[in-house]
């Protein structure tokens, strides 16, 4: 009888064992919200947060937006009751995800910033390109290729996004230094479909247009498209992000160039910058992601 009792003991203190080490080894969540899953730029971006959380040891909950600022809002009501550890979010609008941020903000769940700012909000870290600098290196290439004077067509990205703005920004201010001659300037929302054919609408009224500035590289890939469709092969097209198609396009010749930001990087940093939160290490309000300027 003693020893079935001691058989029992040993068989309960085991099984507490194995919960305990079970226990351990359970990986803290960490939640990811991307604005859209339908563009190279941030599948690379969830690519990039995807490796490094499996580096350090976190579970990655990734949902996508779809663009849409109610269906971001959605996702992370439905993250509250997962309760994860800390909140990555790519906005969809600046101002919209600020809802978002808030209902995180009061369930004490750290939020960080990648790629667009939230004007609302307590955010811990903002993660990103100089989006102004950028800009700005797209019009001055602009510059040496086709001079001082150039009639030049801009493709915006959806407005209300903190990187279209600040591109058009950084962009305007080589615009005013060079002197180019804005023919027009209209939004694609950041998708290669609407960047064709808002370039073909485009080319309707603006047949003498020199360069194109296309704020991401899927409008810039659109662009391209009209402009090969009409004929016109010596329009000189700049991109931004530096896309995996991108910079394939200026290597083939057919973009000039791309501004290219590294998307997987913002994804490494963000997952790298939650791990230093959640150990209680003090990080960055802001933190860049250096950009290159890819030609052939």
């Amino acid at each position: 009888m003693m020893k079935m009792k001691k058989l029992a003991i040993l068989a309960s203190a085991f099984a507490l064992s194995a919960t305990l080490s079970a226990n351990a080894l359970a990986k803290d969540t960490i939640a990811l919200v991307v604005s859209t899953l339908n563009n190279p730029f941030f599948v690379s971006m969830k690519e990039g947060a995807q490796q490094e959380a499996n580096k350090l040891g976190y579970n990655l909950v990734v949902l996508d937006s779809q663009n849409n600022p109610a269906k971001e809002l959605a996702n992370v009501q439905d993250l509250m009751v997962q309760a994860p550890k800390l909140l990555l979010i790519n906005p969809t609008d600046s101002d919209a995800v600020g809802n978002a941020i808030k209902m995180a903000n009061q369930a004490k769940i750290p939020v960080i910033t990648l790629d667009r700012v939230a004007s609302k909000g307590d955010v811990v870290s903002h993660i990103a390109s100089d989006n102004r600098v950028g800009g700005k290196m797209a019009g001055d290439f602009i510059a040496k290729k086709v001079g001082a004077d150039a009639k030049v067509i801009q493709l915006e990205g959806i407005a209300g996004t903190s990187a279209a703005r600040e591109r058009g920004e950084g962009f305007k201010q080589s615009l005013d230094q060079n002197k180019f001659k804005l023919l027009a300037s209209q939004p694609a929302d950041f998708d290669r479909t609407k960047g064709l054919n808002v370039m073909q609408n485009l080319l309707t009224a603006h047949p003498d247009v020199q360069a194109v500035f296309a704020q991401n590289d899927e409008m810039a890939l659109g662009a391209l498209r009209a402009l090969q469709t009409a004929g016109k092969t010596d329009v000189v097209v700049v991109g931004f992000d530096g896309t995996a198609d991108g910079v394939k396009a200026v290597e083939g010749g057919k973009l000039a160039a791309t501004v290219a930001q590294r998307p997987d990087q913002i994804g490494v940093i963000g997952v790298e910058t939650a791990d230093k939160v959640l150990k209680g290490e003090k990080v960055s309000a802001t933190i860049p992601v250096d950009l290159k300027l890819v030609t052939q």
